[in-house]
């Protein structure tokens, strides 16, 4: 069975950042006011709560990061690393992608459960899920190539910096798309989290359940993945 073409891959990437934008959302305003991906920001919460001697913070934040780390080194177990000659998407990919989904449902089953507002014990137990399900979809994407939907400094940076010499970006279209994504799922599971807190399941699970099944799809040609 035939893989997803290259362009098909930057698509489905767009796509998976809609879930990267949601979660982080959903923690940072649920969980704990930490982020399940963006680990420099949890870094200097790290810093934060040391200064302001914020315990829970700090928990938090610590939590967040053995998660998102166990997360990146099962994903790699489970996805391999990036090879010359691949395919554009390589099943190893999609196994792995399908661990988070499985991840994020035992995460919504439990938001759920707890009427959206979780604490104490469930509220760490949500916090640690998305982490890890997070490390999870790094270490898959990182299986394609040097590229993410996790965390997109260097994506932005990259745009800014061929901007700065008169150049147009490599694989520009995936990047501001991905930027554009994660902003938009973070604006869907704000809401979802503020208000319809029953929803945020939805804004979780379907972007990530379309690239995983999508990345099944048979016909598409065997590219090979460019960088970036």
């Amino acid at each position: 069975m035939n893989q997803p073409s290259a362009a098909v891959r930057d698509v489905l990437l767009v796509v998976l950042a809609l879930t990267s934008g949601a979660v982080d959302a959903v923690t940072f305003l649920r969980l704990g006011n930490v982020f399940s991906s963006v680990l420099t920001g949890n870094l200097v919460l790290l810093g934060v709560a040391a200064g302001q001697r914020h315990a829970s913070l700090a928990i938090n934040g610590g939590l967040a990061l053995a998660a998102f780390s166990v997360g990146v080194l099962a994903g790699t177990a489970a996805a391999g690393a990036a090879s010359v000659g691949q395919p554009a998407w390589p099943r190893r990919a999609t196994v792995t992608l399908a661990i988070e989904l499985v991840v994020l449902a035992g995460f919504s089953a439990g938001w759920l459960a707890a009427g959206g507002l979780p604490s104490g014990a469930p509220r760490m137990a949500l916090l640690a899920a998305a982490a890890a399900a997070m490390g999870l979809q790094t270490a898959a994407v990182h299986r394609l190539g040097p590229m993410s939907t996790t965390y997109l400094t260097s994506t932005l940076g990259g745009i800014l910096e061929a901007l700065a010499v008169r150049r147009r970006p490599l694989d520009w279209q995936r990047s501001v798309g991905l930027i554009v994504a994660v902003i938009i799922g973070a604006g869907l599971g704000a809401l979802a989290a503020e208000l319809l807190t029953a929803v945020v399941p939805v804004v979780v699970l379907v972007p990530l359940t379309v690239v995983t099944v999508r990345s099944l799809w048979p016909g598409a040609r065997h590219d090979q993945p460019k960088g970036g």
